[in-house]
């Protein structure tokens, strides 16, 4: 009996595990949204007023970012807590030798939508960092062709 529960307990382990690296990699989307956010606000006096158009857009892609990445690391941490309750529910079961099966399972289906939520919103997220971004290199068109200096 104890192996077995020290066995169910090992799968929500890898699963914390999981939800951990992608908290640390959300973290860093943030830290870059943040990054750019000050970059634009110490640079603003310093722009030209044909831009500021672009830069109020660009203000309000971050904003959104910024929302949809904590919406995502809240619904992971969120995930990853009910993964430690669920955890813990499996080790008072063993201890108390009282099937929670119930409780176990509703634990972990919560926490498993709520790491869907997570990811969701953390793909949301990247997808809109693709379509308001945008690399130019000097020398070369929007569309990858070369221009005509280079032709």
């Amino acid at each position: 009996m104890k192996a077995q529960a020290f066995q169910l307990a090992l799968a929500p382990v890898f699963l914390l595990t999981g939800i951990a690296g992608m908290l640390s990699v959300m973290a860093g989307r943030l830290a870059r949204i943040f990054d750019r956010c000050s970059a634009l606000i110490e640079n603003e006096n310093i722009l030209m007023l044909s831009v500021h158009k672009t830069l109020e857009l660009e203000q309000q892609s971050l904003e959104k970012r910024r929302h949809i990445t904590s919406v995502a690391m809240t619904a992971s941490t969120i995930s990853a807590l009910l993964v430690c309750l669920d955890i813990a529910v499996i080790f008072l079961e063993l201890m108390f030798d009282k099937p929670l099966k119930w409780p176990i399972g509703i634990l972990f289906i919560a926490a498993v939508l709520l790491l869907i939520v997570g990811l969701a919103s953390f793909l949301r997220e990247v997808h809109l960092a693709m379509k308001t971004t945008h690399i130019t290199f000097p020398g070369a068109s929007r569309h990858g062709t070369p221009s005509n200096s280079e032709r």
